[in-house]
């Protein structure tokens, strides 16, 4: 038998651990062999043992975990049946992160998490500690103001009873909702119409002449026209006063840190902050706006001294003459949303380092709905892209051609989609989809589903063991998907909600029509050109993160900064990347005319959103770029379809590895028995589910992965083995290692002569309930 030593997994290691946690159990060779490698820890002594990209799963508390030692038996269930590194943890009972008997708990859970070789990644965020925060500043607390409109009656009085109401979201669930706290009339105006929007010179200021009865959650206004007369109309602004903590807070970032602060005894492996921005509306209405004094005193700074009340009620009537005035308040108001909301991500990020260590993972999903429709916009701004991570990390129905996006954004080899169904078959398929993309799931328990059985849903199949097959691709994937294509969305024309033509469409169906011909797009806010993140490399081509492309289509470019006509003027002079631009650019972020298609050039390509999808197919034929595999309508758990890979096929990754994946037919996956061109060389392969191989620019194998593995070949290599193996090589200071999964007994000569550095991993045991 091959001799056995602990595993160091290439470069492409990412290590989530707390290195100032002890462990009262040393990791050893014989442990790392007998069971499936995981997220290691250190032992007493600080040594580290590596290991690969992790599996990661979800776990919701509710009051069991609260009870004894009841947080042991999810632990116990996962340690055994699944190939679980990580956990993405958050509570779902009622309790306050700065209470020391919560603390105490998440302690306890951790540091038996790690005896049984998982990390806990807890969800710290600052929503599910509103009571101190609340305590601790009652003024600074989230806003919405109400527009709520009433014309003049015959007395030139008018009336109005205004009820507010509370929000809903998973950070509410088994505690209280976002429940107003106070309402109050900030103020109230009176104007003529014409048209429907504001007639010039007819605003007026009467908020003096106005009175108001307040309570929690309710308030009645009169309003005195006084010698306005018949024809005018009435606008009370209204802010009710929600339980969470104001996005613009001065104290949510260094409360926000004290919170994690707390926990840095507790063993974790990192902290979540999950679907991060204002309460989530699924009917967002644009005559009810997030407001707060903090947010106004940044709108003021952002505008010059703009009055943001007063701004308001321009966007949402207009006034004739003012239309300029009137682009430039939403465009402003808008694009505070996607900074402030990044910016409070990437301090949390920069928080978990900080405390638990540069190898702490900062979870999970910055994504909500999450589609980039208006309720995605009016949650945060779609601010995903300027949310960092290590790890891009997505969730539901997420659109592949942002996932791969933001793989690129965050140098992040593969994404992770937090993912449920109510029907776990909906998983068997689903799995290989996203392995054809570069991307894993994050395993959310089944919902909806009984409370009762939620811990065990997803063990009742084969699903874990299909979950360890697919983690063969992890030990040899340093690289994320090539996507030639980039679309490139207007993020200001975008977020614009007075533009019927631009609003909430961020180029979607052109991308779905090149992901489902195999082309791969990532999908891009202009304003990653602005903060410069997406560049123009030493080369001439364009480029975000490790990814050069091919193609570049610039969508609704309406409003933007005048940086971006910029860049692509100097990027199309370079002529190395195609751009396309689609749609009219007539003013600019400040709602002034600009002839925005003029300055970026000749260069740059016009098109139309209705055929720029096959002409950017056609040129890429015609350069020789081949498609990947080629995709359908998908959806789950009820959210909007986009164009996902089906669940067999090619991926080609940016440093050329090939990986095949085949997972149509069987959830352990089906039959591959084909040569493929890897790198413009020929390789065999003859396993099952998966295979993947990266060759260097001789043509030989510097790495190699497959499930169920029975044989494979090319010009330089030959591997025929007597039993099918989940197998991986891969070469480290130009030696080869080795590790076998599920694999008893001596290994076959054919391994050993290849290198005698091996580590075995088992299967996940098959869950039998009682």
């Amino acid at each position: 038998m091959a001799r056995t030593n602990i595993l160091i997994v290439p470069a492409i290691s990412l290590l989530f651990l707390l290195e100032s946690c002890d462990s009262s159990k040393s990791a050893t060779a014989s442990n790392v062999t007998a069971r499936t490698t995981r997220v290691q820890l250190p032992n007493q002594n600080n040594n580290v043992i590596k290991t690969s990209w992790p599996s990661i799963g979800c776990w919701f508390w509710s009051a069991e975990e609260f009870e004894g030692e009841g947080y042991k038996r999810f632990l116990d269930l996962y340690e055994k049946y699944s190939p679980f590194e990580l956990l993405t943890t958050s509570l779902r009972h009622p309790g306050d992160l700065t209470d020391p008997a919560v603390h105490d708990r998440i302690k306890a859970a951790s540091r038996y998490a790690r005896n049984k070789g998982m990390g806990l990644v807890m969800d710290l965020d600052i929503r599910l500690a509103r009571d101190s925060f609340k305590q601790k500043y009652p003024n600074e607390l989230q806003q919405i103001v109400l527009f709520r409109e009433l014309p003049a009656n015959e007395g030139n009085t008018a009336t109005i009873a205004i009820k507010a109401k509370g929000y809903d979201d998973h950070y509410t669930y088994g505690r209280k909702p976002y429940e107003p706290v106070a309402t109050q009339l900030l103020r109230a105006y009176s104007f003529k119409k014409a048209n429907g929007m504001i007639a010039p010179g007819s605003l007026k200021d009467i908020t003096t002449m106005a009175t108001a009865v307040a309570t929690t959650d309710s308030v009645h206004v009169t309003v005195n026209f006084g010698d306005a007369g018949k024809g005018w109309t009435a606008c009370v602004l209204v802010a009710v006063t929600l339980n969470t903590p104001d996005v613009f807070a001065p104290h949510l970032l260094s409360y926000q840190r004290q919170i994690l602060q707390q926990y840095a005894d507790a063993a974790l492996a990192g902290a979540c902050k999950d679907e991060w921005g204002f309460p989530g509306r699924f009917s967002p209405q644009t005559r009810d706006l997030w407001f707060s004094p903090f947010m106004a005193r940044w709108y003021e700074q952002q505008t010059g001294g703009r009055d943001l009340l007063k701004d308001m009620l321009l966007m949402i009537y207009g006034e004739k003459d003012a239309e300029a005035e009137r682009t430039s308040a939403i465009n402003h108001y808008m694009e505070l949303y996607w900074k402030r909301n990044g910016e409070i991500e990437t301090d949390f990020y920069h928080a978990v380092k900080a405390i638990f260590g540069e190898n702490a993972m900062s979870g999970t999903h910055p994504t909500w709905f999450p589609f980039p429709d208006k309720r995605e916009i009016f949650k945060n701004g779609l601010s995903w892209w300027g949310s960092k991570r290590d790890l891009a990390q997505t969730d539901e129905a997420t659109p592949f051609s942002v996932r791969t996006a933001l793989a690129k954004k965050m140098w992040s080899p593969l994404w992770f989609n937090m993912y449920y169904d109510k029907d776990v078959n909906v998983y068997h398929k689903d799995i290989w989809r996203a392995a054809l993309a570069g991307g894993r799931l994050n395993y959310h328990p089944l919902w909806p589903h009984p409370i009762n059985e939620l811990s065990a849903s997803l063990l009742k199949d084969s699903l874990m063991m299909a979950e360890s097959r697919v983690k063969l691709l992890n030990y040899i994937s340093a690289a994320s998907p090539d996507c030639p294509v980039a679309l490139v969305f207007g993020h200001p024309a975008v977020l614009n909600w007075n533009d019927s033509t631009t609003f909430a469409d961020a180029g979607l169906p052109i991308a779905n029509d090149l992901w489902k011909e195999g082309y791969f797009t990532d999908i891009i806010p202009s304003s990653e050109i602005v903060n410069g993140s997406l560049i123009i490399n030493a080369k001439g081509k364009i480029q975000y993160g490790p990814q050069q492309y091919k193609t570049v289509i610039f969508y609704h470019p309406q409003y933007d900064h005048e940086a971006v006509a910029n860049f692509f003027n100097k990027a199309a002079a370079y002529g190395k990347t195609a751009i396309y631009v689609v749609g009219d650019w007539t003013k600019n972020f400040g709602g002034e005319p600009y002839d925005g298609i003029t300055i970026m050039g000749s260069g740059i390509k016009k098109a139309d959103a209705s055929s720029i999808a096959a002409t950017v197919m056609e040129e890429l034929k015609a350069k020789a770029v081949l498609p990947q595999t080629k995709g359908e309508m998908h959806s789950v758990a009820g959210f909007p379809a986009s164009v996902m890979p089906m669940a067999g096929g090619q991926l080609r990754l940016i440093d050329g590895t090939l990986i095949v994946v085949s997972g149509e037919q069987y959830l352990m996956g089906d039959p591959i028995n084909q040569t493929f061109q890897a790198s413009g060389h020929s390789v065999y392969f003859d396993a099952v589910g998966v295979a993947a191989v990266r060759l260097n620019t001789k043509g030989e194998v510097e790495a190699l992965a497959a499930g169920g593995l029975k044989s494979f070949k090319t010009r330089h290599f030959s591997l025929e083995l007597p039993l099918r193996t989940d197998l991986v090589l891969y070469r480290e200071k130009g030696k080869w290692k080795g590790i076998v999964q599920g694999f008893t007994g001596p290994l076959p000569e054919a391994l050993t002569n290849i290198t005698k550095n091996w580590v075995r991993l088992r299967w996940p045991e098959r869950y039998i309930p009682n």
